[in-house]
């Protein structure tokens, strides 16, 4: 009874730190996207060049924000349906300690390492 409220107190305190996160990344991506219909006055090919860079890196940045938003919403949908903290690959617990570090882990680390290991190297 007791591990099981402690484990409740838990999910609360990821949900809230989820929640947030979210909230934050909601925001940001909101200015990225107003950024981007911004018009530009481009005067010179300095200028445009810089121009070119910043559209560039505030699509990256866009992307990976946008990523770490969906992965996010995914483990609040698993909290609702009762799945968080259990690997989507091996179907068992993801330790406390990495669900607190990292807490839109779907795979425990086990898997997650053999997934990285699969994966071509992109250098």
């Amino acid at each position: 009874m007791v591990e099981a409220k402690k484990t409740m107190e838990n999910l609360e305190s990821i949900k809230k730190k989820l929640l947030a996160r979210k909230s934050e990344l909601e925001e940001q991506l909101s200015e990225l996207y107003k950024a981007k219909e911004m018009p530009m006055q481009v005067q010179d090919p300095g200028d445009h060049a810089q121009s070119l860079f910043q559209e560039t890196l505030n699509i990256s940045l866009q992307d990976t924000e946008l990523g770490e938003y969906n992965m996010i919403r995914q483990a609040l949908k698993m909290i609702d349906e009762g799945t968080y903290g259990i690997c989507m690959d091996c179907e068992q617990p993801i330790s406390e300690k990495r669900l607190k570090s990292y807490p839109n882990a779907t795979r425990c680390l086990v898997c997650q390492e053999l997934l990285e290991e699969q994966l071509p190297e992109r250098f």
